[in-house]
């Protein structure tokens, strides 16, 4: 290809290289003669400033090529690369300005790093791609890296350039697929997008893959932005987070929609900043006893109504909720106040926007082409590539990245069902089998257990969780024994099983007794979180206190048997915000959550009062959260007695001295003198009861000393009675 069709190619956006044309060329014998070339569509002029001189440019071609040929010997420092020449470029309009040449400058990305994209482990990437503030050679600028590699020539296009694609065309790093260019002048806030000639000739702009910020919707741009500027204060947490490990520890997780949680009552259609809300949200969360803070997505998303679970920008905060540096102060201030930060993650799947991900550079790069891989037909979305090394590798580093930039405590993966089968939400003939004539998607399974494995290795207490639906083996067992490597999974077959049985009147709950004690079946089979998430509350599914039957005492009453139940079963835990207090409505992501109501009726302010004692007892006894996940944790008492709808069974520390008894009635019925068993011969005393007047109840527990007798009852080697108030639970604890 000879120069002309070079040129031709520059001027057409076509170039896979305009470095090859734009900037310094050396020719003859000894390489004496420089041609400096810039390509200026708008301009009328074109000066090269070369120390204190200047020399008006030919313009070679009409459509604004421009050229000046000088000897060797004028450029400031022939050892030295960039050279130290600027353009002063006079417009049409009238407008001058004086900048360095992007075209001056040699590639930045180590080749290493290249090498280790395409093998799928550069677990840094976001170091690397996307758009970086750097100094280079002593020039300050954006240095802008996409990978794109079926496109046929990829350009930046941005304010300084007046969104034209003709101006700054990237330059291709080869079989590594990357296109890089640095860009002099550029600073942080700098908007932005890729626009990508296809091997077909046609043109897409593209929001940026690694974007750390962007534009509120509906614009869909990328800002340039520096993560790296804010000073944290959370060493301590850091420190602890390091040595002490999650599992035999207590977790109360409080999930959150950060947009509905509370809105400014001045206001309602104005979200709260994460700085804002680290002044109401944390001191609320902390007083109510929670260990954990679970946000649903907070990645930029352009649809309100998709909760967050739609990702364009997973490197990207959402610009919803105020800046990068509010959110990183959201995570330190609950650090300081001794609370744990898990986002919401989905690498399950991306929507279809024009801007994002899907037919990046014209070809289905991240996801499958053939639409029974990679479309997903139950939410309209595509599904990653996981086969893919570089598609594995930037969803890896994303997991990473979150942790390492916003110091984040752990991962809650959305929709794992859906990538571990390939049949999910498919009809027989809309999927296909795996090379093995299976359902499992392999390359997922080896991707999640990639994942966990890097994960873990830098970020060894990261609480990584499942959000799995079905009987999958080994999802929170290690990959080096056939499991999925994850630390916990959601128990969503308790979670199934308990609301049932709660949603039937007291009266026919004996003919459901197996829904209240089959999960001790296989409880013990992971580490099990108890959800009561987002997902319960919406579609017509009703709120938990609207899940309640009865009349008003009675749900309740029985909310807090539902809760209590819950704190004392093997299992970490997890409640939705607005279940605290007994919101009426299904969560709503456009409005704030029914704040009125705790001046509207007492039982609403006393179940959020109950909710704080119980997270409290749940913090005090390591009999609640020592031995979640081992069978010597937990002792049936009592599981038969399927007439009178109550069960009891204790629940111990590794010190078995250190144990509870849980006595729950799930009917309305109070027994005066219920007999009930007891693990050893040492006095018992009640630490707690759902029925107490303080919470809303009816007051008739009892606060008494009970002595136990050597006399065998149900399962147990001693006996007692005790009174058991209507639809609540006791707690019994050794003198």
């Amino acid at each position: 290809m000879d120069i002309d069709q070079h040129i031709e190619r520059i001027i057409h956006s076509a170039h896979y290289d305009p470095f090859q044309v734009l900037g310094v060329h050396f020719s003859g014998e000894n390489e004496e003669t420089a041609t400096i070339r810039t390509f200026q569509p708008h301009a009328r002029k074109v000066e090269l400033l070369i120390g204190n001189g200047s020399t008006e440019m030919t313009r070679t071609r009409e459509e604004g090529m421009f050229e000046a040929v000088i000897d060797r010997s004028t450029l400031a420092d022939t050892n030295l690369d960039p050279y130290t020449y600027r353009f002063t470029i006079h417009y049409h309009s009238g407008f001058v300005e004086t900048i360095n040449d992007p075209y001056r400058f040699l590639p930045q990305l180590d080749a290493d790093d290249q090498y280790l994209f395409n093998f799928g482990t550069n677990y840094r990437l976001y170091d690397h791609l996307g758009s970086h503030c750097a100094v280079i050679r002593h020039v300050a600028g954006v240095i802008f890296r996409v990978w794109a590699p079926n496109a046929e020539a990829v350009a930046v296009i941005c304010n300084f350039n007046g969104w034209d694609g003709r101006i700054h065309p990237m330059r291709s790093l080869g079989s590594s697929g990357i296109w890089e260019l640095f860009i002099p002048g550029l600073q942080e806030n700098e908007v932005y997008k890729f626009r990508i000639r296809t091997s077909d000739g046609n043109f897409i702009d593209k929001s940026d893959p690694f974007q750390f910020y962007g534009e509120i919707r509906p614009k869909t741009a990328s800002i340039v932005r520096d993560l790296n500027r804010y000073q944290w204060q959370d060493d301590k947490w850091q420190e602890n987070k390091r040595t002490v490990a999650p599992y035999d520890r207590p977790l109360s997780i409080y999930e959150v929609h950060p947009g509905s949680w509370q809105r400014d009552p001045d206001d309602p259609d104005r979200f709260f900043t994460f700085r804002e809300l680290a002044e109401k949200l944390i001191p609320y969360v902390k007083k109510l006893g929670f260990t954990h803070i679970e946000l649903m997505p907070v990645m930029e998303h352009p649809l309100d109504e998709s909760w967050g679970y739609q990702v364009t920008g997973p490197f990207s905060i959402t610009s919803r909720y105020g800046l990068p540096e509010d959110f990183m102060y959201f995570v330190d201030q609950a650090h300081l106040n001794g609370i744990g930060v898990i986002l919401d993650w989905v690498p399950a799947h991306f929507p279809k926007d024009d801007h994002s991900l899907g037919h990046f550079d014209g070809t289905s790069l991240y996801e499958h082409e053939d639409p029974r891989l990679g479309s997903h037909p139950e939410w309209g979305t595509f599904i990653y590539n996981y086969g893919r090394k570089e598609v594995s590798n930037y969803l890896i580093a994303n997991a990473l990245f979150w942790m390492d930039k916003y110091h984040i405590d752990g991962l809650r993966v959305d929709a794992v069902a859906s990538m571990l089968y390939r049949d999910y939400a498919r009809r027989e003939g809309e999927w296909l089998p795996n090379c093995y004539g299976g359902k499992e998607n392999l390359e997922a399974i080896e991707f999640l257990r990639h994942t966990n494995s890097v994960v873990f290795n830098h970020y060894p207490n990261t609480l990584m969780i499942a959000e799995e639906s079905t009987s999958f083996y080994g999802v929170s067992k290690p990959a080096d024994v056939g499991g999925l490597g994850f630390g916990f999974k959601w128990n969503m077959g308790w979670m199934n099983d308990i609301l049932s049985y709660f949603s039937k009147d007291p009266l026919f709950r004996k003919f459901h007794h197996n829904a209240l004690t089959f999960s001790i079946m296989y409880a013990f089979t992971e580490n099990f979180i108890l959800p009561m998430s987002h997902d319960e509350v919406v579609h017509g599914k009703r709120s938990l206190i609207d899940k309640m039957p009865g009349d008003l005492w009675q749900k309740f009453a029985n909310l807090r048997l539902l809760l209590l139940t819950m704190w004392m079963h093997p299992g970490k835990k997890l409640l939705f915000m607005g279940g605290e207090f007994g919101q009426w409505s299904e969560w709503y992501c456009k409005r704030s959550l029914d704040w009125h109501l705790l001046e509207e009726n007492d039982l609403h302010r006393q179940t959020m009062d109950f909710v704080e004692a119980l997270n409290t007892m749940y913090l005090g006894n390591p009999s609640l959260w020592q031995q979640d996940f081992s069978p010597h944790g937990f002792r049936w008492i009592d599981l038969d007695d399927r007439n009178n709808s109550i069960i009891s069974f204790v629940r111990y520390a590794r010190n078995r001295e250190d144990h509870l008894v849980g006595v729950f009635n799930f009917t309305p019925q109070t027994f005066f003198k219920y007999t009930i068993g007891l693990p050893s011969d040492r006095p018992y005393r009640q630490i707690f009861c759902s029925d107490d007047v303080v919470y809303g109840g009816s007051g008739a527990n009892e606060d008494v000393i009970y002595t136990p007798v050597a006399d065998p009852y149900a399962q147990a080697e001693y006996r007692t009675t005790l009174k058991i108030p209507p639809l609540a639970g006791v707690i019994l604890k050794p003198c």
